[in-house]
């Protein structure tokens, strides 16, 4: 668990499934990401979340503020193992998503803040990479604000949709 001034990130549970989905499967939040779901669909994104974090010990991790335990987003870190055959292959992703209600509010900054920090600390990587659609300015605008540095030698395009092209910001370990 990583703690911060006003938030707290933790693993996932099987019993936060309903308000990830709640919480993260609206317009708005889904707007860059394929576009809402149906309820009757099981979620590949929490899923994803559970998967990583048995696999290698952290993911996106539920955040949460620490004065009312309310969920507010996800954010953390993952390995790129579904990006096979992109430039991001096996990099670490860096990663949030955070319901509306909670946007501008600095949440994002300060949990991937606390992300990066806690990644230099405890992973061995020689860098962080983010990725988002050119049309998803606050998330690129947060990647700059994180000190992340454009790489359009890495952009790719997602397997489920070829179409939309995907562009690509790191961050060095410091020395």
């Amino acid at each position: 668990m990583i703690e911060t001034e006003r938030l707290r990130l933790r693993p996932w549970r099987e019993e936060d499934r309903a308000s990830f989905a709640a919480l993260l499967n609206t317009p708005a939040v889904m707007a860059h990401l394929g576009g809402v779901r149906a309820q009757t669909d099981p979620d590949p994104s929490f899923d994803k979340r559970l998967a990583d974090q048995a696999r290698d010990g952290f993911s996106y991790w539920a955040v949460e503020l620490r004065e009312t335990g309310t969920l507010v987003g996800t954010c953390g870190v993952r390995r790129g193992v579904n990006y096979a055959g992109t430039p991001v292959a096996g990099l670490l992703e860096l990663g949030w998503r955070f319901g509306s209600a909670y946007w501008g509010r600095g949440y994002a900054r300060e949990a991937a803040e606390a992300t990066i920090a806690w990644s230099w600390t405890k992973l061995d990587a020689p860098l962080l990479a983010a990725w988002t659609t050119i049309e998803n300015r606050p998330s690129w605008g947060l990647m700059e604000r994180l000190g992340m540095a454009r790489r359009p030698d890495l952009d790719f395009h997602r397997t489920d949709d070829p179409t939309q092209p995907l562009i690509v910001y790191t961050l060095e370990r410091p020395r």
